[in-house]
């Protein structure tokens, strides 16, 4: 009797769409993950100490479609601005690491971009008023 039922299934044309469907489901599955998983490790790689952990989300069916790396934004420190010019250095290549930016990984490096610049002008203000005792 088991040997019926084996046949049987291997035979049964419903049974063979239903793999195919779960084949298909499956290889979807490996694929987005393995396009996401690429992206968000190159995020995390150029991101160094400033990166998070790596989170895949899935829909309901379990396909993956999309992820994040959380990265510490650097905030304007007066006193040491070229920390946070080094710190906003790391997003903005964390923001552009992966090969296929997104908007949102454009939107993370302009922010940088502004959090530098403001650095900048702080380390050039305070570089001005220092005196020289030399002089």
């Amino acid at each position: 009797m088991a040997g019926i039922n084996l046949f049987y299934r291997f035979t049964n044309p419903i049974e063979k769409q239903k793999e195919q469907q779960k084949a298909q489901k499956d290889a979807l599955i490996k694929k987005n993950y393995d396009e996401i998983y690429a992206h968000e490790l190159a995020h995390k790689s150029a991101g160094g100490a400033l990166a998070g952990s790596i989170v895949i989300e899935r829909n309901a069916d379990g396909i993956p479609f999309a992820g994040h790396v959380d990265i510490k934004m650097p905030s304007l420190n007066p006193n040491n601005p070229q920390k946070t010019i080094n710190d906003a250095n790391t997003v903005i290549r964390s923001a552009m690491a992966p090969s296929d930016p997104s908007d949102q990984d454009y939107r993370v490096a302009a922010q940088a971009q502004s959090i530098k610049m403001q650095a900048q002008a702080v380390k050039s203000q305070n570089v001005g008023n220092k005196l020289d005792y030399n002089a």
